[in-house]
């Protein structure tokens, strides 16, 4: 018996997007939409039904996975995980039904090498490099560590 082997190129594939929107390639993004102004970096992955909201900046080796929300003028630095299994059962779930949807407010600043889980993230909150995000955070303010917390807050 042979093997079969499967492959999908990535790319750009049925994107909606906005004025003035620059993509660097290469990139993975389909399904998702994209408002106007949008920078994309290089070797960033965008899943279907992700939605970046007008003026916002993602950075490279970005992976926004399927159920992410990012507000208008958002910055989400080099290396940012965002995922959507909570791994409630012990072992990954794939069922999307299941995945948890994550929310980022307006004027949300990551640093490099954050991770979000399914959460919901106020407006003009800053998270800090390596920060592993894994509440609501409804204040606005600065947080890092793992799991973040408020360091101080912001006017």
């Amino acid at each position: 018996m042979t093997a079969k082997l499967r492959t999908r190129q990535s790319g750009l594939a049925d994107i909606t997007y906005g004025e003035n929107v620059l993509v660097v390639e290469p990139c993975n993004l389909y399904g998702c939409t994209l408002g106007d102004e949008v920078f994309v970096g290089p070797f960033v992955e965008i899943q279907k039904n992700v939605t970046v909201g007008a003026r916002s900046k993602i950075q490279s080796h970005s992976f926004l996975c399927e159920y992410v929300t990012l507000g208008e003028e958002c910055f989400v630095g080099h290396g940012v995980m965002f995922a959507n299994d909570r791994f409630q059962s012990g072992a990954p779930d794939a069922d999307p039904a299941n995945w948890g949807h994550t929310h980022i407010g307006n004027r949300v600043s990551i640093g490099s090498g954050a991770t979000i889980l399914p959460v919901r993230i106020c407006d003009g909150a800053v998270i800090g490099a390596g920060a592993v995000v894994t509440r609501d955070i409804t204040r606005k303010g600065i947080y890092a560590g793992n799991p973040a917390r408020l360091l101080r807050e912001l006017p």
